[in-house]
């Protein structure tokens, strides 16, 4: 028997004698006991992980404000119009022809050539920012 207290776990239990599997989802998990062949071993107590990993590159903020410009430009927005690092291109009323626009606009006005794999992986103004920001690097490398 399995002892489980407090954020979320998966068990699985099978019984051989009668080929039965079970599953059971709990949430909260802080401390975890298990007993074998009927000797306790103490709790293990788990601390909390965060639910999100993010790596950002943080492009210049340069960067990031001629990005928007282009985008802006690009997608003929309104001069009153917010665009953030943060703005994702679909919210903005792009379309698939409309970020291709994009990236092109982007490799002109900072010389330089966006693999067809990585144009796929911009969904906002911030992935181009950084994107940019490496391409320029690895350029002048």
């Amino acid at each position: 028997m399995a002892s489980v207290t407090g954020t979320s776990a998966c068990m699985t239990s099978v019984s051989f004698s009668f080929k039965q599997t079970t599953q059971r989802r709990i949430s909260s998990v802080n401390s975890v006991s298990l007993p074998i062949n009927g000797k306790s071993f103490p709790s293990l107590r788990l601390r909390s992980a965060p639910t999100r990993f993010r790596v950002s590159c943080a492009a210049k903020p340069e960067t990031v404000e001629k990005v928007c410009e282009i985008v802006k430009k690009q997608l003929a927005l309104p001069a009153d119009s917010t665009v953030t690092g943060e703005s994702k291109f679909s919210a903005l009323g792009a379309d698939s022809l409309d970020t291709v626009e994009i990236v092109m606009g982007l490799e002109e006005a900072f010389g330089i050539s966006v693999e067809e794999e990585s144009a796929q992986s911009i969904t906002t103004v911030q992935d181009a920012a950084d994107l940019i920001d490496k391409l320029v690097q690895s350029k002048s490398a």
